[in-house]
């Protein structure tokens, strides 16, 4: 994700204060790996530095004052450029899952194991996503849904992968055998 266009967003609705920039990312977009503060106004420093965004104004509390930032006519236009952009596809075409199992041919392992292991762990947070979207908010369920989408697409390579096991090792020019008990 691009946290400056992400925080560019949503500065285009109004001027946000450095902590409800963080608080409606975290709601948001990533409400199970929370954006750091300090990532926020680092980011915020360099959109302040590139022209993207400038103070307006500074809100008292019985904290620390909080200082505004609005968008800038070419914060906007960044904006709008990258929100018309096309998102690159996902995965790539190597992904850690495919290197492991190709290393643990080419080492003498059985990759079966591996590919079971794999199984459950994507099975068992599946089922905790659909748990946690039945409740939760829309933007929250769409990322869930988002998500377990992309782990029954991985389950689906999972279970090509291993029924494929025999034909990757004669490519790989690795005995059959190799890995299986003696």
């Amino acid at each position: 994700m691009s946290v400056p266009h992400a925080i560019l967003g949503l500065l285009h609705q109004r001027p946000h204060h450095g902590y409800d920039l963080k608080q409606q990312f975290d709601r948001m977009f990533s409400p199970d790996r929370p954006l750091p503060f300090g990532q926020v106004y680092a980011t915020l420093a360099r959109l302040q530095r590139d022209g993207r965004v400038e103070p307006a104004g500074v809100e008292p509390g019985a904290g620390p004052e909080r200082k505004h930032y609005a968008i800038t006519v070419a914060g906007a236009n960044e904006f709008e450029r990258w929100l018309a952009e096309p998102v690159r596809p996902e995965p790539q075409l190597q992904t850690l899952l495919f290197t492991k199992v190709v290393l643990a041919i080419i080492v003498g392992e059985r990759a079966e194991p591996l590919l079971d292991r794999q199984r459950s762990t994507h099975i068992a947070r599946m089922r905790e996503l659909t748990t946690f979207r039945r409740d939760a908010p829309i933007t929250e369920g769409l990322l869930a849904d988002h998500a377990i989408y992309h782990l029954e697409a991985d389950l689906r390579w999972i279970d090509a992968t291993a029924a494929r096991l025999e034909e990757l090792r004669r490519t790989l020019s690795i005995p059959s055998n190799i890995g299986d008990a003696p």
